[in-house]
């Protein structure tokens, strides 16, 4: 039996590729248009992204909602592990992020980095969109491939200016711990301490951190 052409995706349509450069550019009515047609909703290009991929991409909300609520799937990874779920988390773009985690987002899928949205949110300053994965029932201590959570990317990876001691403080509240050291035993206040972050350190003693 020949499995080569079962491994190989779907050879997208010329309906499929409109749907797919309606989405990447955020044109609502040309996409609705596509799937009206019969366009494959989850068709996939030569990066293996989805519609809802390259809207997300470009921030293109309401392209994004129009296929989700048809039913496009928020989970879909590309050639690089990204998911329209997880770059919304990552790139802090909330609209969208609700829509995905209001359409069954895996909050325990994670990037090629091994990390959960809530680690690159974290690190890059999002606050309300760590407020908002926090809220959904994400796993705030889960380590990816660097041996890092949420709260060590929060300080190794900061600036430690206002928005990182918001997010130390929220993922304090949300039960992270605050002792789980790194992959060379550096706890999260040790690197606070020695990046001169007197803010996350404090917030870190008050929670017992040693």
């Amino acid at each position: 039996m020949n499995l080569s052409s079962e491994a190989q995706p779907a050879i997208p349509s010329p309906l499929d590729r409109q749907l797919m450069v309606a989405a990447e550019k955020g044109d609502v009515e040309a996409v609705k248009h596509a799937l009206r047609e019969g366009a494959a909703i989850d068709v996939r290009d030569d990066r293996r992204r989805t519609p809802l991929m390259a809207a997300v991409q470009n921030n293109r909300i309401e392209t994004a909602r129009v296929l989700i609520e048809a039913g496009a799937d928020v989970n879909a990874k590309d050639s690089i592990d990204d998911s329209p779920y997880l770059l919304a988390g990552a790139r802090g773009y909330l609209d969208i992020l609700r829509l995905t985690l209001a359409h069954g987002a895996d909050l325990k899928s994670t990037n090629r980095f091994g990390g959960t949205a809530l680690i690159p949110a974290s690190e890059r300053g999002h606050v309300e969109t760590v407020q908002m994965l926090i809220a959904a029932g994400i796993d705030v201590d889960h380590v990816n491939k660097l041996g890092w959570t949420a709260l060590l990317e929060a300080i190794i990876l900061s600036d430690g200016g206002p928005r990182h001691v918001e997010i130390v403080r929220l993922l304090i509240e949300a039960g992270a711990n605050v002792d789980l050291a790194d992959k060379d035993g550096i706890t999260p206040i040790e690197h606070a301490r020695r990046r001169g972050y007197r803010e996350i350190e404090r917030l870190l003693a008050a929670a017992g951190a040693r």
